[in-house]
């Protein structure tokens, strides 16, 4: 067992170089090739992969969510968020919202449960970073939508979080299953960000420290990548989000030390292979059998909560006077939506076990098709908005 392990990681591997070949000659992100990949050689199709092998890379999964939050983190710097001021506040909690709203009025609307809908659209809110980091990454876009974009993702976590919470306290308060007390339903979200943040603070103080004692940059990037990996273990051992951990972690140790610009373009180069096999297990876990069974409700969520994000994009973008591209493209780069989303459906499962599977179907039906379809559409948003150059178009790196 343990060698064919190492023979299915190094398949996953060549097949997510091979796929970034082909995605190229089609002008498509190399994301959506990993992804692509990851579902023919998964256990629901070609079978290349079993789901045993595809359960035990979950790990790789979780470490790689820790370098993507500390890619991210590392965009809040104080410099920055002095000049841009709260439009990514402001911008991440509207397209948060109206995603939620959108959802709850669209299925209330066609007669569907109200604890029903209030649950499935809770989960509107969460944003994947991950596919859309990649695309930033890979044509290396810069301007104001990508400058207010990395906040706004890194933000909306938090965010998703927080509207979940007040949700299910409505759920609650509706009758529905559950022992917690009502101001529990609504505490425990908020004491839970402010947990993984006060983590994240102290796991950065340690890092800019540990970087102090060492100048090798080996030895730096293995205090960086220990640091992260120490940071979502502990997360996950008391239930904290690692992306929000992590990413305090970074914003922290970014404002800080005078090597932090170092460190990252050292982790940055550590993690190509990582993202691969994130992205090819990511699609490999990905049962495209549930999508016929999800019917209309499914496509009412899928639908509606990209409507919301657009707007809700759109409306923050106005109310702060951000750039015209700003206002027109934003909202067509938060699409994603895994991790966090799944998350939040599973736990839907014990709120209100009556609706708690068809939620979580939907939710992962929702996840393949935004998954496939927010990297093509985040790369077609910062083209028009012309934060990737023409001639990155063409000339990509085959890696990333």
């Amino acid at each position: 067992m343990e060698n064919s392990l190492f023979i299915h990681l190094g398949i996953a591997l060549l097949l997510a170089l091979f796929s970034s070949k082909l995605v190229k000659k089609l002008h498509l992100p190399n994301v959506t090739g990993y992804l692509l990949m990851g579902i023919l050689a998964g256990p629901y199709v070609l079978g290349i992969l079993t789901e045993e092998s595809v359960a035990s890379f979950h790990s790789i999964s979780e470490f790689a969510l820790g370098f993507i939050a500390f890619s991210i983190g590392a965009e809040f710097k104080l410099s920055y968020l002095k000049k841009a001021g709260k439009a990514p506040i402001i911008i991440a909690i509207l397209e948060a919202l109206l995603a939620v709203v959108f959802v709850d009025i669209a299925l209330i609307a066609t007669g569907h449960n109200l604890q029903f809908s209030l649950m499935l659209g809770a989960i509107a809110a969460a944003t994947a970073p991950a596919a859309t980091l990649m695309v930033v990454r890979q044509y290396k876009a810069k301007g104001p939508v990508t400058e207010t974009l990395m906040p706004v993702v890194a933000i909306d976590d938090a965010i998703a979080l927080m509207l979940f919470g007040i949700s299910l306290a409505a759920v609650k308060a509706l009758g529905a299953t559950g022992t917690s007390p009502l101001w529990l339903t609504l505490v425990t979200p908020v004491l839970e960000i402010i947990l993984a943040l006060l983590l994240g603070a102290v796991m950065g103080v340690l890092l800019m420290l540990l970087v102090k004692w060492f100048s090798n940059k080996g030895n730096r990037l293995a205090i960086s990548i220990a640091m992260i990996a120490i940071t979502v273990g502990l997360s996950k051992t008391f239930g904290l989000s690692e992306l929000l951990s992590v990413m305090s972690m970074s914003a922290l140790f970014v404002n800080l030390s005078k090597d932090s610009e170092a460190i990252f373009s050292m982790v940055d180069g550590f993690t190509p292979p990582i993202f691969m096999l994130f992205f090819f297990f990511s699609g490999a876990d990905l049962n495209i059998g549930i999508l016929p069974s999800v019917g209309m409700t499914g496509l009412i969520y899928v639908v509606v909560r990209v409507l919301g994000k657009v707007l809700g994009a759109t409306l923050g973008a106005s109310v702060c006077n951000s750039p015209e591209p700003v206002k027109k493209y934003l909202g067509f780069t938060l699409i994603p939506q895994a991790g966090v989303a799944i998350g939040l459906a599973t736990l839907s499962l014990s709120v209100v076990p009556e609706f708690g599977q068809a939620i979580k179907v939907i939710i992962l039906a929702g996840t393949v098709i935004y998954e496939l379809v927010g990297p093509v559409a985040t790369k077609i948003a910062l083209t028009k908005a012309g934060d990737i150059e023409p001639a990155m178009k063409k000339k990509l790196n085959p890696a990333l």
